[in-house]
């Protein structure tokens, strides 16, 4: 049996009342498609923001939220719209965040600037990838909800495998330096869980190819681990605990969606190289 604090278990209670919830709404809008996932996609995007520039302040003074969440806006609406190569708005954005270091009066501008860039290509690039592959049609559609099913399979078998046999018999941390818990016997039960995951996925009429379904599942357990350490490397740099308190149990969207932050432009570029096994 797994001994929890009685804070442990409210904690849990609180995430499985969230997740009843969270995840039917999160698969109809997956489902739906179009400007629902878009929605879905720009309220997490701008949500993120929102934490990381909290983070970011923690340490040093980021450049203006307004200006931030107003170019992330324009950069997703264009994605999602097609308007421009996404190419050329990113290309834009560089001389754009040096001009405004330029004119700020506050803070350091190499910091700024940093945290500029960081906002392009950790939160509106993940979460773009990750419209970027539903935008592909069916088989968009089917691979984020595989990923979805993978990532959660994997974080519900590492928290019970490493709670349970974690350091009995790999004494040595999966990363200690970042995340003092997480331990080796954690890490394979999620990989384990994210190919059962892919493995009962693929039982289904799922319009995707065992063979994609099943590479998913491994590549999703190896890497999911390595989207919540980036998130709490920031999070350690700034001395918080969570991004936010947005989400009840969980924290907040960057605490919430960090793996799925990771996975999504992993997600689009094996969606690219092996998508032919599935006929694109």
């Amino acid at each position: 049996m797994i001994a929890m604090s009685r804070k442990e278990l409210s904690n849990l209670q609180q995430r499985v009342a969230v997740a009843l919830i969270g995840i039917p709404v999160l698969f109809w809008l997956t489902w739906q498609g179009g400007g629902y996932f878009f929605v879905l996609v720009l309220v997490l995007v701008l949500s993120g923001i929102y934490e990381f520039h909290r983070l970011a302040a923690a340490i040093d003074a980021p450049p203006p939220l307004p200006f931030l969440l107003l170019w992330s806006i324009v950069f997703q609406t264009n994605f999602f719209l097609g308007l421009a190569d996404p190419l050329i708005v990113i290309v834009a954005a560089v001389p754009l965040f040096l001009l405004v270091e330029l004119f700020r009066k506050g803070g350091s501008r190499l910091g700024g600037f940093g945290s500029a860039l960081a906002v392009l290509l950790y939160v509106n690039l993940s979460f773009g990838s990750l419209l970027a592959v539903r935008l592909t049609g069916p088989s968009g559609l089917f691979s984020v909800l595989l990923m979805f099913v993978c990532i959660w399979s994997a974080d519900i078998m590492a928290y019970f495998g490493g709670s349970r046999f974690g350091g009995r018999f790999i004494r040595r941390k999966f990363f200690e330096r970042i995340s003092p818990r997480k331990t080796w016997e954690g890490f394979l039960s999620g990989c384990f869980g994210s190919v059962l995951g892919a493995i009962i996925f693929a039982a289904f009429d799922s319009g995707l190819h065992p063979a994609f379904v099943i590479g998913a599942g491994v590549f999703i357990g190896v890497f999911s681990p390595l989207g919540d350490l980036v998130e709490s490397m920031f999070k350690r740099e700034a001395g918080v605990k969570d991004s936010s308190a947005v989400i009840p149990g969980h924290g907040g969207v960057l605490d919430r969606f960090d793996t799925v932050m990771f996975i999504a432009p992993l997600l689009y570029l094996y969606s690219f190289f092996a998508g032919s096994l599935n006929g694109q």
